[in-house]
């Protein structure tokens, strides 16, 4: 009877066609992401219109979703660690969606609100456990890369949001743009049912789970034989097992990076939902067109497509710590520029120009922080870490709409682009904490089956 180390099998392994296809699976639930933190960005206009009030008055339920994803992620995170990942993955884009069509029938901000805490709450299990599972289904050499791709969805989702915002809004109304995000997640849940399988290494704890976890190897073109066992030696942590709970994260072997991640998840969503949650509103009180916002909106998300497909490439030559700190440095300086040079209707080119390019930086910065997080924390902690470490960003998500706002009502555009610049400062801070950085990429290694 022979032992197999399912970590070392993922670890040192091919990365197949199979394995990319399940990559790709995944990150079809993180445009959710995407999607669902952009459409009330995109229909504010038009539901304060409607229902006679000022955009303002939205800013509670802007905040409500985030913080809903905030306590979601410390759930989902958890649960993940405990049921499995591709159950709390499944089961947060089918309870997103029921409460988002739901949203498409309410009439008054207070409602408005009080929904998209639930759709936040039913969301927020999503990203921790498609981390977690794109982590887990490709070899450490790949692994940077894979999450990054996975998680730059989040961007890609927003691109679609503002897609369907500008050609839904219109001429349907704001509530059919909510009723089209809800089924969206629906439908996916019910396809990737049939289709995702539970994480390898995940299957590895519990022997009831050998037999499927045999099936899904031999996909994975690793031959096993039929009376195998299974071990993950990556889940003992320094010769100890760990419980799983958010104490774990503060050990002394994770301390300071966990300190490290948690200042620059907060700061850095909250960076680039000032951005997602108010740049309409700025545009509109700059005498850009209403419609424009949504056309930026994709502008701003279409560079943060290409920038963290770049900082996923970029750390694969040159490790994270470098990477990291060097693109939050550029956005500091790009968000000092646009502060003092603020774009304006009759460059509309330019503008738009500006704002793709801080895109791609605020989210190849953001994207690269879950492949960090993935990284720095080991299998059987992966969940809650990932997911803690999301929840704690949900914090700076939330209280982005009233910095956004704080700093529009004081300073107006100008300081509305300081706000960037000093967060993403406070993000630079905080990635040079972190001890546990990936390195850069070594030789592709020969196939290890194990």
């Amino acid at each position: 009877m022979k032992t197999v180390d399912v970590g070392h099998v993922l670890d040192e392994g091919r990365w197949t066609g199979y394995q990319k296809l399940l990559i790709a699976g995944t990150a079809l639930t993180i445009i959710l992401d995407g999607v669902d933190n952009q459409l009330l960005p995109n229909a504010q206009l038009a539901i304060a219109k409607e229902w006679g009030i000022q955009t303002s008055a939205l800013a509670n339920a802007l905040a409500a979703g985030p913080f809903g994803m905030m306590i979601g992620g410390v759930l989902g995170g958890t649960l993940g660690d405990k049921v499995g990942r591709r159950t709390a993955l499944l089961g947060s884009a089918l309870v997103f969606g029921l409460i988002t069509v739901a949203i498409a029938f309410v009439n008054d901000a207070q409602t408005l609100m009080i929904l998209r805490l639930l759709a936040g709450i039913g969301l927020g299990g999503a990203m921790p456990n498609a981390t977690a599972l794109s982590s887990e289904y490709v070899p450490r050499r790949s692994r940077p890369f894979a999450v990054t791709l996975t998680i730059v969805c989040i961007p890609l989702g927003g691109f679609v949001a503002g897609w369907m915002g500008s050609h839904i809004i219109g001429p349907y109304g704001w509530r059919n743009l909510f009723i089209l995000g809800g089924m969206i997640p629906i439908g996916l849940a019910a396809l990737l049912f049939f289709i995702l399988p539970e994480s390898p290494r995940f299957l590895a704890r519990n022997r009831q789970h050998w037999p499927a976890l045999r099936g899904l190897l031999n996909r994975m073109g690793h031959a096993v034989p039929a009376d195998a066992e299974f071990m993950d030696s990556a889940a003992v942590v320094q010769g100890a097992k760990t419980s799983g709970s958010i104490g774990d994260l503060f050990r002394p072997a994770f301390r300071w990076d966990t300190i490290g991640l948690f200042g620059a998840f907060f700061f850095c969503l909250m960076a680039n939902y000032i951005g997602f949650q108010r740049l309409p509103v700025m545009l509109r009180g700059l005498g850009f067109a209403p419609e424009f916002g949504s056309r930026a909106l994709q502008y701003l998300n279409l560079g943060g497509v290409a920038g963290a497909v770049l900082g996923a490439l970029i750390i694969q030559q040159f490790g994270s710590r470098l990477t990291m700190l060097g693109l939050s440095a550029l956005a500091v300086v790009v968000s000092i520029m646009m502060a003092l040079k603020v774009p304006m209707p009759s460059d509309i080119v330019m503008a738009l120009t500006m704002i793709a390019i801080i895109g791609a930086l605020l989210n190849a910065v953001q994207t690269t922080m879950y492949a960090l997080a993935a990284h720095v924390y080991p299998v059987e902690i992966r969940g809650t870490g990932v997911g803690t470490a999301v929840a704690v960003g949900r914090i700076g998500n939330v209280f982005a709409v009233y910095v956004a706002d704080y700093a529009l009502r004081t300073s107006g555009a100008p300081g509305y682009f300081w706000s960037w610049a000093i967060t993403m400062a406070l993000v630079l801070v905080s990635l040079a904490v972190v001890r546990r950085h990936i390195e850069r990429s070594a030789a592709e290694p020969a196939l290890a089956t194990h």
